[in-house]
């Protein structure tokens, strides 16, 4: 099954990155994709002198006009899309970072609120952003069983964990990855992990320019890299085989030798 990936620079205008997602929809689509993921934070890029009150002012309901003109491409391409956006909280002063699945017929199957907010390295999200209370089960998809990751989620191995012994045969990790030292080792290293000890698919579009490091990336359910779009603007493509999933699986069985009888014997 072809998948698209989508790594771009996300203005500070709306409108214009809704545009650029939905060409990339249709794009996508025309070049037989059956499923395209967009990076994190792809309504609008957020300055640092934008206020918690400005980005609450900017984000929307689930079934505001950036979602629904989302939802509305993908039925007339016929194809799914997992996408983010800033949604309203009923804090006035704070937002969730959430992403969403659509399905062919344009109907929003999952949505997932990010629980891990960045508040390392200098950055502190939880001064904008208000944190999702719950992990979003895993939703079947044409590819497979896809579980929904947001970024600095792929730094707590147990999130993903969970997400795989649940049925996840694929990890969507959207994200906008801060540039810095280290921070692009970091970035292929979680990723390249995520998918060897759980036996899955990582696939992980990220934002490029303004403050984040592209570096958009796919890995096989052994450890290839199958894309990595450095630091290009545009659409990648590749295949997911869930034959391959089966297969690693069962010669590298890490989540069937899991000893969860006596993991809970530790007393801390």
């Amino acid at each position: 099954m072809k998948v698209a990936v989508v790594q771009l620079k996300a203005s500070t205008n709306k409108e214009t990155n809704l545009k650029k997602i939905t060409d990339c929809i249709r794009k996508a689509a025309k070049n037989k994709a059956v499923l395209i993921a967009f990076p994190e934070f792809m309504m609008f890029y957020t300055t640092s002198s934008q206020t918690s009150k400005q980005l609450a002012e900017l984000a929307e309901t689930i079934n505001g006009n950036f979602v629904s003109t989302i939802a509305k491409t993908a039925k007339e391409n016929n194809i799914q899309v997992i996408c983010s956006f800033y949604e309203k909280s009923a804090k006035k002063d704070r937002v969730y970072d959430t992403l969403f699945v659509v399905d062919k017929s344009g109907k929003i199957i999952s949505t997932y609120r990010k629980i891990h907010l960045y508040d390392a390295l200098g950055f502190k999200e939880s001064d904008k952003l208000i944190s999702g209370t719950k992990i979003a089960k895993p939703i079947d998809t044409s590819i497979g069983k896809i579980g929904m990751m947001i970024c600095y989620d792929l730094r707590f191995p147990e999130m993903s964990r969970i997400l795989a012994a649940s049925g996840s045969e694929i990890l969507v990790a959207s994200s906008a990855w801060v540039k810095g030292n280290m921070k692009e080792e970091h970035w292929v290293t979680l990723n390249k992990t995520r998918a060897i000890e759980n036996g899955c698919y990582v696939i992980a579009p990220d934002q490029v320019g303004n403050i984040y490091c592209g570096r958009s990336i796919v890995v096989d359910p052994y450890g290839k890299v199958l894309l990595d779009m450095k630091k290009k603007q545009g659409i990648g493509y590749v295949n997911i085989e869930s034959k391959k999933i089966k297969k690693i699986r069962k010669i590298l069985p890490l989540l069937k030798n899991r000893r969860t009888d006596i993991y809970p014997t530790l007393k801390l």
